[in-house]
């Protein structure tokens, strides 16, 4: 097990842009404020500041802050100046000592655009790339997609601030590439990547598949949610002939098909959909079923969670890194939320986000362990 340990120290090391002589705030004063803020509900640094004067006296019980605190224009610059890829590094450092992850673990990467990070003139959203352990509910970093460029360049950058040996990727049609796949080879891990027209010869090639082979294995799974029946068929194919130049597509080794069925059960409705998807790995119809499924677990439990309770989207930073680097803080946030599992008066095993972030604010000692969650193991 890995020593566990709070994130504040591991940004002590963050670089300081800041001019020693007009100094009134330590660097890391701001940033365990800002961790405090946000587990408790803050979205923009007018929020930051009101919690940091409203909850003085307990801060500085554990930081040497003194009778004035950082105003909001204050934070705003300074996460507007702090270098993101530096602040990044700090994060990836963090969660890379405490988070335990095992082989095979199954590591989601897919995009989330923060709305609210767009000024009035040529700007662009900023658009961010994100890492998620399905296996342990954990944020391992984020990469920022260049302006003029897309998801695909940004993945490498992120797999290469990872530590993935021995891990599944899974990826949307967006990374299905074959510098990606080399990418992910190289640095240890395995794959699972949807296959869409955006590569129109491998989509073509794969459907021609299972259009004329018998799959190796088959599996089907049936469960009703939301007033539908959905029913999925997962089928395998091994045989790469079909492939052409499947050279280029780095360790490929099985090409998969997952056929759905939904039926709406009040109008009777019948939707039917094919999808297609590659991967590094030979294994059992059931096991890719399974593993494709869990990749959606980054956009129910990250970006939705991201956008409803923390109002990701809603949120108007726009001037330099600030929007990147808020981001960053709800990330930390959401881990240490997730990571603290103590039951309630009534024996609950599962507190959801919201509500944890409004007990925290009531209660400092339950801050506490939010912030001490990864010592609790």
């Amino acid at each position: 097990m890995k020593k566990k340990e709070s994130p504040i120290h591991y940004f002590t090391s963050l670089p300081d842009y800041r001019d020693e002589r007009y100094i009134k705030h330590k660097l890391i004063n701001i940033v365990a404020i800002s961790i405090c803020a946000i587990i408790c509900g803050a979205t923009d640094w007018y929020e930051v500041e009101d919690y940091g004067k409203k909850k003085k006296y307990w801060l500085n019980t554990f930081l040497d802050i003194g009778d004035i605190m950082p105003s909001h224009d204050t934070y705003n610059r300074f996460f507007s100046f702090i270098d993101p890829v530096a602040l990044e590094k700090c994060f990836t450092n963090w969660i890379t000592a405490v988070a335990d992850i095992t082989e095979g673990s199954i590591i989601n990467l897919d995009g989330k655009t923060l709305r609210g990070s767009k000024g009035s003139g040529k700007e662009h959203f900023i658009h961010m790339v994100s890492a998620w352990c399905n296996t342990n509910g954990l944020v391992l970093g984020q990469q920022k997609v260049d302006d003029k460029s897309n998801e695909i360049t940004a993945i490498p950058a992120l797999l290469d601030l990872l530590v993935v040996k021995g891990c599944i990727i899974t990826i949307d049609a967006m990374g299905c590439q074959t510098a990606i796949t080399e990418k992910i080879i190289e640095n240890g891990a395995d794959y699972i990547l949807a296959v869409k027209d955006n590569q129109k010869f491998l989509h073509q090639d794969v459907k021609e598949a299972f259009e004329n082979e018998q799959p190796k294995d088959e599996y089907t799974a049936s469960n009703v949610e939301h007033g539908r029946i959905e029913t999925r068929t997962t089928s395998v194919i091994t045989n790469l002939d079909w492939i052409c130049k499947e050279e280029k597509w780095t360790e490929l080794k099985s090409l998969i098909r997952v056929q759905s069925t939904r039926e709406n059960k009040k109008t009777g409705v019948v939707e039917n959909a094919n999808r297609y998807f590659i991967s590094s790995i030979e294994n059992t119809a059931k096991f890719f079923q399974q593993a494709i499924r869990f990749h959606w677990s980054i956009e129910n439990k990250l970006h939705w969670v991201l956008d409803v309770t923390f109002n990701e989207d809603d949120s108007k930073k726009q001037a330099g890194n600030s929007a990147q680097n808020f981001s960053l803080f709800n990330k930390i946030a959401l881990n240490m939320i997730n990571h603290h599992h103590l039951d309630d008066d009534r024996g609950a095993k599962k507190i959801s986000a919201k509500r944890k972030r409004k007990m925290a604010a009531w209660d400092d000692n339950y801050l506490i362990e939010i912030l001490l969650s990864f010592n609790q193991d």
